[in-house]
């Protein structure tokens, strides 16, 4: 037994102790929280005064409330303290490892729930399908993809090494069950250390076994995991969020990265951390490339480990001119906010240890003090002090205002217009019942469906159509916009080579292509913005014609809104490394393989076509995908709330056959005026 309890309790996470503060910063997401609680009360009140058909759709409109999720995505190169920080974000000081890098493609979501006492609520791990770690094995990923192409044979054999033994140790550990593992899911209804670490820890060095003295299981199946998904209770946020926390940019085979464009095309915000030794001076250009695609409000930058600063009251300032120009001579998100903090620090008030901070850490943090702390913090405890120099309230502050500004209120506006035309349908319907009908032409109810079903089914149909035809034309224009870029760069080198010949090395930089790209994508998500309103608008227009033929002037009451038009995704994945991006030996080992002008150019084109047909096939395809499907659903589900509420109105179409029923009673004039307040509320939030 008491083996049992030593083993429990060393696989246990550590509670935290919380200074005061620890809410600090996010005072916006305890009012948003407060707000949502408000509208769902006032979905339920409408639920509850509603018939049966208009309460399905309320139904969905709570699910919709509930399921809504912040997600942010924390984005940087390998030791930078990523997970570090995120676990400081959450509450807790030792929940994900950090002391070791794992080296597969990992995406580690972590789905906060408010709650006073930490819980593990549950995990879901997923495996890399079988088509994900072919392309890994047989190619060497993105990396070993690259090196062939650019005929740089020593590093693609280092790679080829590297996976063989990769592979052996996956079948050492998973044995015959390793190709049934592939594509499939675990779910747990809790979670501790040694099953997160058998998931997603293994480390960055291939011919490390697990630790010694540790778990036989720990890392069983990280060379295979896709991603992990813990839920869990967290002291620190008042509402629920999910904090990703994703692989360095900077690993050897890139799978990383496309899991990390991914990641970022899932999520409205992303908080790239830098370390303070590093910033942007010396980082590689891919994080660069990946931030550059999104707007600067979507970005915050995170510039971690202050704590190792000999002189952070100077240091800091120049830490962030520095990465400023790197910004704009980059072209990246120029007004990205900027915090400087310490996940150490953070972390070490979490746990109750600020008493143990080493030396070099103690001394950064009275520095800082001298310059980041107001007078009046001298009468906060040193916890308190010290979580406020940490970074994190000032990072939770710009994360709340930018979660409640941008996706938060799109949530609650979108939610609360459909619930507007539900409750003031239903007020409709009442007058439907006592007034009768005045329609200027006789309709049954089966005729009424009839033309609705027609008019829903030939809207989505002309949306997908002309959906169809911008992209196409969007298409077009990438594709003249990649090839003008061959044909220049192409020039470009043939100019080069008559003037210097084969001997000196050539470079030409993506800049343009991926700008053209932009450019051309930023154009169509202006144009499926606008295709959208005109269609919704339409469909709303069709409709209102409908009601008034079925059921006369008096449904002149229902408020129709608009469905909201889809979010147009960033084209992130114009982040993507491409050989161009490189000014390396492989760039030079290409150079020099190759022989003879003519050579030089088809060789080139054929290396920029292969190279630029993911993140083309991403653009022109996949993302356009996603902004039309999201536009049909947006038009299919209002549809769908429609038909409810033309059930509804036509349930009480049939006239008056008593007298007694014009006369309500007590109850009938409570629910009415239940209805009026929930139109009222809604009507606010709607706004």
């Amino acid at each position: 037994m008491k083996m049992e309890t030593n083993l429990e309790s060393a696989t246990q996470l550590r509670a935290p102790a919380a200074p005061c503060n620890l809410g600090a910063g996010l005072e916006g997401m305890v009012e948003f929280a407060e707000r949502v609680e408000h509208l769902d009360r006032t979905l339920e009140s409408l639920c509850s005064v509603t018939g049966e058909s208009t309460s399905r759709s309320v139904d969905r409109l709570r699910k919709s409330l509930a399921d809504y999720e912040p997600t942010v995505t924390i984005l940087g190169q390998v030791k930078a303290g990523k997970t570090a920080l995120v676990n400081a974000m959450a509450g807790w000081a030792d929940l994900l490892p950090s002391d070791v890098n794992p080296w597969t493609s990992v995406v580690t979501s972590l789905h906060l729930t408010p709650g006073r006492k930490r819980a593990e609520i549950g995990a879901r791990f997923k495996f890399m399908t079988e088509r994900e770690w072919d392309r890994l094995l047989t190619k060497g990923g993105r990396i070993g993809e690259l090196a062939g192409r650019a005929g740089a044979e020593s590093e693609l054999e280092k790679i080829r090494e590297q996976i063989e033994t990769m592979r052996e140790k996956s079948r050492k550990r998973l044995g015959k069950k390793f190709e049934l593992l592939l594509g499939q899911e675990h779910e747990y209804g809790f979670f501790d250390k040694n099953l997160v670490e058998r998931y997603i820890c293994l480390g960055d060095d291939f011919d490390v076994e697990g630790e010694e003295g540790g778990p036989e299981d720990q890392g069983r199946f990280a060379d295979i995991t896709r991603s992990a998904d813990l839920y869990m209770n967290s002291p620190t946020v008042p509402f629920r969020m999910c904090l990703r926390d994703t692989p360095g940019v900077n690993d050897t085979f890139m799978m990383r990265e496309q899991v990390t464009i991914q990641a970022i095309r899932e999520s409205r915000i992303c908080v790239v951390v830098l370390s303070a030794h590093q910033a942007l001076t010396s980082v590689d250009m891919g994080l660069i490339r990946l931030i550059s695609n999104l707007k600067s409000r979507d970005v915050l930058i995170f510039v971690n480990r202050i704590d190792e600063l000999a002189d952070p009251q100077n240091q800091i300032p120049e830490i962030e001119a520095s990465i400023r120009q790197t910004l704009v001579d980059q072209n990246g998100p120029t007004g990205a906010a900027i915090i400087f903090g310490s996940a150490y620090w953070a972390n070490k008030v979490l746990s109750g240890g600020i008493e143990t901070m080493s030396e070099l850490s103690s001394h950064a943090l009275l520095d800082w003090a001298a310059t980041a702390l107001d007078d009046s913090a001298t009468a906060s405890s040193p916890a308190d002090m010290v979580w406020e120099l940490s970074g994190l309230p000032n990072l939770f502050r710009h994360l709340s205002e930018r979660i409640v500004a941008d996706s938060g209120e799109a949530i609650l506006s979108k939610i609360a217009n459909s619930a507007v035309t539900i409750a003031s349908s239903q007020k409709v319907a009442e007058s439907i019942t006592i007034e009768g009908k005045d329609a200027p032409e006789e309709l049954s109810m089966y005729d009424v469906r009839s033309r609705f079903d027609h008019l829903a089914d030939r809207h989505l149909t002309k949306l997908g159509q002309d959906f169809d035809a911008m992209i196409a034309e969007y298409q077009t224009r990438a594709d003249r916009a990649h090839a003008n870029f061959i044909e220049r760069a192409t020039h470009s080198l043939v100019e080069h080579l008559e003037r210097h010949g084969e001997r000196e090395v050539w470079e030409y930089s993506p800049t343009g292509l991926r700008m053209l790209l932009r450019s051309a994508y930023n154009v169509f998500g202006t144009r499926a913005h606008a295709l959208a309103v005109k269609s919704f608008e339409a469909a709303v227009t069709d409709l209102a014609e409908l009601y008034y033929a079925a059921f006369g002037s008096v449904v002149g009451g229902i408020q129709i809104g608009l469905p909201m038009a889809p979010e147009i995704p960033s084209p992130v994945a114009l982040g993507q490394t491409i050989a161009l991006d490189f000014r390396d030996g492989w760039w030079k080992s290409w150079w020099r393989r190759t022989r003879g002008y003519k050579a030089f150019a088809q060789k080139f084109q054929l290396l920029i076509a292969a190279e630029t047909e993911d993140f083309m096939h991403q653009l022109k395809v996949v993302q356009t995908a996603e902004v039309k499907d999201a536009a049909l659903r947006a038009l299919h589900d209002f549809m769908e709330e429609q038909k409810d509420i033309l059930l509804e109105l036509g349930s009480h179409a049939g006239g008056v056959t008593d007298v007694q029923e014009l006369f309500l009673d007590r109850s009938e004039l409570e629910r009415r005026g239940a209805l009026q307040d929930a139109l009222d509320t809604l009507t606010r939030y709607a706004a």
